[in-house]
């Protein structure tokens, strides 16, 4: 059964490898090197988001197009991480700031979708970057990590 609680402590070794890091490309292929796709924790993820979404607390919302959803607050049992999960299907979603980076999990669902170019794997924005997340090909969740919780979405 997959709960919050069992999602948190899924995700808590992997941000307590994380805490103090710095978010760029040798973080994202050091991650893509020891959990890539069909890895343990990588498969683990996948599992516990479709058994979230399944029932109701993985994606609760929806706006244009995009099904999403805070799982996880910032808590220092994350070391300050916050986990957000989305699920988009050949869409662009609205222009974003990461204060202090952002680390993607990208789980493929569908089609050979790939999130910002990315196919299944991680992907790195380092403090300061900013976009417009993009999933083509398919269907995708990604799991958003972001320190402190921190996004700042553009207005338009």
């Amino acid at each position: 059964m997959s709960t919050v609680d069992t999602f948190q402590d899924l995700i808590a070794p992997l941000t307590a490898s994380l805490a103090g890091r710095p978010l760029d490309e040798a973080l994202a292929a050091e991650l893509n090197r020891t959990h890539p796709a069909g890895s343990p924790l990588f498969e683990a993820i996948v599992a516990a988001c479709r058994a979230g979404d399944a029932a109701g607390w993985i994606c609760p919302h929806e706006h244009g197009g995009i099904r999403y959803g805070r799982v996880i607050k910032p808590t220092p049992a994350l070391n300050g991480f916050s986990v957000d999960v989305v699920d988009m299907r050949d869409v662009v979603g609205p222009h974003h700031v990461h204060p202090n980076g952002e680390i993607d999990l990208v789980m493929p669902l569908d089609g050979d979708a790939r999130f910002d170019g990315q196919a299944a794997g991680w992907k790195v924005y380092p403090p300061g970057s900013a976009h417009r997340p993009t999933v083509t090909g398919g269907r995708a969740y990604v799991l958003y990590l972001l320190p402190e919780g921190a996004i700042q979405f553009t207005k338009a």
